[in-house]
């Protein structure tokens, strides 16, 4: 670790790092420009290449997989040069370039990178489907080859490195097939209301899934996979609120709670979710608010330490990232309630700089 960095106070690192990454954009969208010009010139021929993609990894010692986004995005500007400026201001990245260049058209080109500005990765796939609507793809269930579990087993090991598949320069769409189960299941969307759902499932699982089928067949007779899932993950997103978020359709009267005690409410915990929207309510310095929907916790703006109250206006909804932080902010780095805190460890490096230095996890 670059020990000078250490030195620095939390708005320099913060100024200095938002600095670095507008350096990267601009660097990005050069090195795109002149790709493009290189390109059209096909001076990697000169240079003893026999595509751009070869010259990009052999040459410029890019990974395959920074080469080819990279050449997709100078495939598209070629096309449609209004797309740097998008990469430039930021609105746009390689990857959002890479899954919108298939589906531009000199008609739509200016209303989609409008329309593409800041979005995720999800959004724009959505954005994708939407343009490129595919039909359902059908349910199977299939017992993975024992090759293929082997090869699974072998990549989850950390000493192990992940196989890597080669990047052609231009690939095409071919018929799908089963590959080893990776680390991170898949929701692609297939069209507007339509996704792709794909994972690994164990035996466990397998059989209850048939059991389910067999349970519903007086409801689904033909055994649909996604229809048998939408029951299940309702029931289950049902209990599920009910535990977290005391939801319900037919509320009871609140008992109270003894002034001073740590418990919420059930009808504080209602109105809490339905006021933030099921979504952490912390919001920054800019008047940014944070897009978490998960880890949620709820969190007293009084500190109960304070003698806070377990009220609506004093409870509010913060991911565990930000209740956290907002308890250092409160209390400092020696109230320690977990052993790790969720970003890692590298905080304990930081000895000497700023309230965070022997953060471990907080109250």
């Amino acid at each position: 670790m670059n020990h000078s960095l250490i030195q620095l106070t939390d708005d320099t690192l913060i100024a200095q790092v938002k600095r670095l990454a507008q350096c990267e954009r601009h660097a990005t969208v050069a090195l795109v420009a002149h790709l493009a010009e290189f390109d059209g010139r096909r001076l990697f021929l000169a240079e003893g290449c026999s595509s751009l993609f070869k010259y990009c990894t052999r040459v410029l010692h890019l990974s395959k997989h920074a080469a080819y986004v990279r050449i997709k995005a100078v495939r598209a500007v070629r096309r449609f040069p209004v797309i740097l400026d998008g990469l430039a201001s930021g609105d746009l990245n390689l990857t959002s370039i890479r899954l919108l260049a298939p589906h531009l058209t000199t008609e739509n080109c200016a209303e989609i990178l409008e329309e593409a500005r800041n979005c995720s990765r999800r959004q724009i796939e959505t954005l994708v489907a939407r343009l490129n609507p595919l039909p359902d793809v059908p349910a199977q269930i299939r017992k993975l080859p024992a090759r293929i579990l082997a090869t699974a087993a072998a990549a989850e090991a950390p000493t192990t490195p992940l196989p890597t598949e080669p990047l052609s320069e231009t690939p095409t769409r071919s018929v799908p097939v089963i590959a080893a189960p990776s680390r991170r299941d898949k929701v692609l969307p297939l069209a507007p209301e339509r996704f792709k759902v794909q994972f690994t499932a164990s035996a466990s699982l397998h059989e209850n899934l048939r059991r389910a089928q067999d349970l519903l067949r007086h409801r689904i007779p033909n055994g649909d996979l996604s229809q048998v899932f939408e029951l299940a993950l309702n029931a289950l997103v049902e209990r599920l609120e009910k535990e977290r978020f005391a939801a319900t359709d037919r509320p009871r009267k609140s008992r109270g709670v003894a002034s001073g005690s740590r418990t919420i409410p059930a009808e504080v915990k209602r109105a809490v979710w339905m006021r933030d929207g099921g979504r952490c309510a912390f919001i920054d310095n800019q008047n940014r608010r944070c897009d978490e929907t998960g880890f949620l916790e709820f969190h007293h703006l009084v500190p109960h330490g304070r003698e806070g109250e377990a009220t609506i206006t004093n409870i509010a909804l913060r991911c565990r990232a930000h209740n956290q932080f907002e308890a250092v902010l409160d209390f400092g780095p020696w109230i320690v309630r977990e052993e790790k805190a969720p970003w890692g460890e590298a905080w304990s490096m930081r000895e000497t700089a700023g309230p965070w230095s022997t953060l471990a996890g907080v109250g």
